[in-house]
């Protein structure tokens, strides 16, 4: 049986991890996302490869043998405090469009290089917003956003990740995206935290929030951004902004939205 009193500590760590922030790790990533290169940790932003990674070897900073998408530093903190809170949180879900219909036009090292470039570019631009990174599923962004992080627009700082990605992903091109990509935003109440033992952890969200996100995803075309009625009003979208109404797969009401692009 789980320690009750162990499991409050940890509770109230990521209570106040989510909602206050870590010091040193809003220094770390002001530091470490300046440094070369990717991939990085993603918690802390501390670079696994060239120069940057070199320095990060220094100071005990290398990819987790419990998590290689984050560094020992930061599993090991996991670990440690494993479990999570429910608080008040952003997410942005982000996915290619027509990935079944590329990958049937391209060898699979074509496909996966088009993915790791996504990667890379959905990272980035994540990180220069101020949110977390809960996972890449297949060609599917999953990332965070929360007080202790992101600030108190952490609704806004999701949007505005999302338009970034767009432009990032060439939708402002003439020529057209590089790679075409659909995202959803919504925000509400998430349970965030570590699951998983000393021999695998994992960061994840979890609630209705997370899996309405997904939804406004998978309902996007390529160039949109669909973000609820009430991520648009917490972040201060124009109230003018037309709206509509989405019936989302497993959802029992329509969702109302606004559409954005880059």
């Amino acid at each position: 049986m789980p320690d009750p009193v162990r499991t409050s500590e940890n509770e109230e760590h990521w209570r106040e991890f989510l909602t206050r922030g870590d010091s040193m790790m809003h220094v770390g990533r002001r530091v470490f996302t300046h440094l070369p290169s990717d991939p990085r940790c993603r918690l802390c932003t501390a670079p696994f490869s060239g120069f940057g990674g070199s320095l990060m070897r220094v100071i005990g900073k290398k990819p987790s043998s419990a998590n290689p998408n984050v560094c020992t530093s930061c599993a090991n903190a996991l670990i440690r405090h494993h479990g999570g809170a429910e608080v008040e949180g952003s997410m942005l879900f982000a996915d290619i469009r027509g990935s079944t219909t590329l990958a049937e036009n391209m060898s699979p090292a074509e496909f996966h290089a088009l993915l790791d470039r996504f990667y890379r570019v959905a990272s980035r631009t994540v990180f220069d917003h101020d949110g977390a990174i809960d996972k890449f599923v297949g060609d599917e962004l999953v990332a965070m956003f929360y007080v202790g992080l992101s600030g108190e627009r952490h609704v806004a700082r999701a949007i505005d990740a999302a338009r970034a990605l767009l432009r990032a992903t060439g939708h402002l091109d003439t020529g057209g995206p590089w790679v075409g990509v659909g995202a959803g935003v919504h925000t509400g109440k998430v349970w965030f935290g570590a699951v998983g033992d000393a021999s695998h952890i994992e960061l994840t969200a979890v609630g209705d929030a997370v899996n309405t996100t997904a939804r406004l995803a998978a309902a996007a075309s390529a160039g949109e951004v669909l973000v609820s009625v009430e991520a648009a009003q917490a972040a201060g979208l124009d109230p003018t902004f037309q709206r509509r109404q989405l019936e989302l797969k497993g959802k029992r009401l329509p969702v109302e939205v606004v559409t954005l692009s880059a």
